[in-house]
C-alpha cells in the first residue's frame, strides 16, 4: 500500500523479486486488497483504488491536501474562546489546529500526538498535558488503557477529532482499532466533540467505528465537499473557506 500510494502502481514479479518470494505469493496478497476495496486489479499488478483509506506514514499524510487542512483548522480554531481546554487527537489535521490555535491566550491543551505536544510545549502561554500510553511510531500516537484513564480525570470545552473516514450512516471511522476506544474517551471528556475531516474522507468507511453522528456536535470539511455530502449531512456538516494567506 505504501508503494501504491507513492508510485500509483506495482507489478507483481517486480515486488516478488524484490521481496524474495514467488510471484503467486504477491498476486494472493492483491488479490485479498482488492477484495477488502484498496487496489484495483490489473493485468500483472494493480493501481491504487480512488480513495482507499489505508493507513500511510504520517510524513505521506502530512503533504497531502495541506490547503484543505489547514482551511479546516483555522474554522475549527475560531470557535475556541480564550482560556478553553482542547483535546486535540492525533493526526495530520489536528496538528494544523494546533497551529491555528496558536495565537489564543490561555489554553490548555490535551493530547495524545507527539508532534502536537512538541510544537505546543514550543508554545508560549499554552498550558499542556499529555496522556501518556504505548507510542504507535510511525504516526507519533500515545494508545492504551493509560491514555484512556488519563483522559477520565479532565473534562474539556473542545475535542477535536481526526477520522480515516466519514459516512452518513457508518458515522467516524477509523482503520487503526487501537485508536476507537481513546478517542471515544476524548468524545465522553469534551463538552463539544467535533471531527475534522477533508473532503476527501467523505462518503466512505473504514475499518472500525469510532462514533455515530448523533455522537458529536459537528463535523468540519473543506469547500472541495460535494452538494450531495452537504444536503446529506445538513447543519451537522460545517464547510471551511480557503486558508488566509
Amino acid at each position: 500500500m505504501h508503494r501504491l500510494a507513492t508510485d500509483g502502481y506495482v507489478e507483481a514479479k517486480t515486488m516478488a523479486d524484490e521481496l524474495g518470494v514467488d510471484t503467486s505469493t504477491i498476486r494472493r496478497d492483491l488479490d485479498a486488497l482488492e477484495r477488502a476495496g484498496q487496489v484495483q486489479r490489473t493485468h500483472g499488478g494493480a493501481r491504487a483504488t480512488p480513495g482507499a483509506t489505508a493507513k500511510l506514514p504520517y510524513a505521506m499524510k502530512e503533504a497531502e491536501r495541506r490547503t484543505e487542512k489547514t482551511a479546516i483548522a483555522e474554522t475549527a480554531a475560531g470557535r475556541v474562546r480564550n482560556g478553553d481546554t482542547v483535546i486535540l487527537d492525533s493526526g495530520s489535521t489536528t496538528y494544523e489546529v494546533a497551529r491555528a490555535l496558536r495565537h489564543h491566550a490561555d489554553l490548555t491543551v490535551i493530547t495524545n500526538d507527539l508532534r502536537i505536544a512538541k510544537f505546543i510545549a514550543e508554545t508560549p502561554g499554552v498550558r499542556l498535558l499529555v496522556t501518556g500510553g504505548e507510542l504507535i511510531g510511525s504516526v507519533f500516537t500515545l494508545v492504551g488503557e493509560r491514555a484512556i484513564a488519563f483522559l477520565s480525570g479532565y473534562t474539556a470545552d473542545w475535542a477535536f477529532l481526526g477520522a480515516d473516514a466519514v459516512d452518513i450512516d457508518a458515522g467516524i471511522t477509523n482503520m487503526n482499532t487501537l485508536e476507537v476506544p481513546l478517542k471515544r474517551a476524548m468524545i465522553t471528556a469534551a463538552e463539544n466533540a467535533v471531527a475534522v475531516a477533508d473532503s476527501s474522507k467523505f462518503g466512505r468507511r473504514a475499518l472500525a467505528k469510532v462514533a455515530g453522528l448523533d455522537e458529536i456536535t459537528g463535523v468540519i470539511t473543506d469547500c472541495e465537499v460535494t452538494t450531495a455530502i452537504r444536503e446529506q449531512f445538513g447543519d451537522i456538516l460545517t464547510v471551511s473557506q480557503e486558508p488566509t494567506p
